[in-house]
């Protein structure tokens, strides 16, 4: 997550020089082929520290969460103006690590019948990842004493945490877990099916829970019955899964995964699918005689190089009314370019050919992207570490 210069430091040879060369070979304004700009969505709120996931409940609140533990929520008053900001839960995290903290915040499907939302957070001390459910109540602020652990990762390094929560129509819950660190994938985790990390898990939140579980494993996942193998995978070969999202008009689900030194990539998650990790990064190979987990190596749509950014925050596909010229694009960003780039979601109908996959277009810049997100009429929304939620609009007005 949130893989910024500071962190690629020891990884890679990308620093701000390789980025003055990246803005030398791209063109510093996007286009505006699309015909998409971007906007503050409300700029009356007060700067917000590391924003990173925004959404709206069934209420019609507005939410943002913040890397350092607190989720705020706000209703909007008229377009671009917010009213009264109430925090609504603030949770100790740690942030030893730059990608550590309040990872996400997800609330269920059905949270305005059953007050459910859940968290993923780093924890103090030793370093590990929760996920937990908690209760909000009448009044729309969510009760840390209703705390329930779902489910605790230990974390070899501080790094490579992932971090996404997402329902999916299938009303289960999906995890991305990076592969735990370091550089390189030491412990070859991406391949490994007896760990969670370096995935995309799926368990069952509303089933009846698994012995010594407090939550159902879906008898259809792919590992289900595998010798030692976690039910809980779903899909394996990930590095650092960084931001997916569920497309609603073909349900796929469509994932940023954040590469080592070469190739950031995009890709379209399925069941039991391999994603490569170690032995790839994007579509080229990293290190082939490195473990191999089950399954054919799956090829990204799409993969772009270190001269054009070095950390890929994965978006949505846009199928909302605002932005004619968006539908049916995959939005998603680098962070530490600051570029925002679309590519046709029917990309994904045919397999691609590397170096790089389907072609994307820039259309829009704004610092550091990190985490995107829809309100309940599917417009498309960025948080940016300059403290702001940013909102796509038609570049030629309401």
């Amino acid at each position: 997550m949130l893989e910024s210069r500071a962190t690629r430091a020891y990884t890679t040879p990308m620093n701000a020089a390789c980025l003055l060369l990246a803005a030398a070979l791209f063109p510093v304004e996007p286009t505006q082929e699309l015909g998409v700009r971007l906007e503050p969505a409300w700029p009356n709120l007060p700067r917000l520290e590391r924003p990173l996931d925004v959404g709206q409940f069934p209420d019609g609140r507005y939410w943002i969460a913040e890397q350092g533990g607190r989720i705020v929520a706000f209703r909007e008053l008229e377009p671009n103006q917010a009213g009264e900001m109430q925090t609504i839960l603030e949770l100790p995290v740690s942030r030893r690590g730059n990608e550590e903290g309040l990872l996400s915040f997800c609330p269920h499907p059905k949270v305005a019948a059953n007050g459910r939302v859940f968290v993923h957070r780093s924890m103090r001390g030793e370093a590990r990842g929760r996920i937990e459910e908690y209760r909000m109540g009448a009044d729309g602020r969510i009760d840390p004493a209703t705390e329930r652990l779902l489910l605790e990762v230990p974390q070899p390094w501080r790094n490579h945490n992932g971090g996404q929560l997402a329902f999916g129509p299938d009303g289960m819950l999906y995890i991305g877990l990076g592969d735990g660190g370091a550089a390189g994938d030491p412990k070859q985790s991406g391949q490994d099916v007896g760990s969670l990390l370096g995935a995309i898990l799926r368990i069952d939140v509303d089933g009846e829970p698994g012995p010594d579980l407090p939550y159902a494993i879906p008898k259809d996942n792919p590992f289900v019955g595998t010798p030692g193998a976690r039910g809980e995978l779903w899909a394996i070969g990930l590095r650092n899964p960084w931001r997916f999202s569920f497309d609603p008009a073909t349900d796929r689900l469509w994932c940023g995964d954040v590469g080592q030194v070469a190739f950031e990539e995009v890709s379209v998650i399925v069941r039991g699918g391999n994603y490569g990790w170690k032995l790839r990064e994007g579509f080229a190979p990293y290190e082939m005689d490195a473990r191999r987990g089950p399954g054919e190596l799956l090829e990204p749509v799409h993969a772009y190089p270190r001269d054009v950014g070095i950390s890929i925050t994965g978006g949505f596909v846009y199928r909302g009314e605002k932005v004619k010229g968006l539908v049916g694009q995959y939005v998603f960003a680098d962070f530490g370019s600051h570029r925002i780039f679309a590519l046709p979601a029917s990309a994904a109908d045919t397999p691609q050919k590397g170096p790089h996959g389907a072609p994307a277009i820039q259309i829009a810049e704004v610092r550091e992207p990190a985490g995107f997100g829809l309100d309940n009429r599917g417009e498309l929304y960025v948080a940016s570490f300059d403290g702001r939620v940013h909102r796509f609009v038609s570049a030629e007005g309401p």
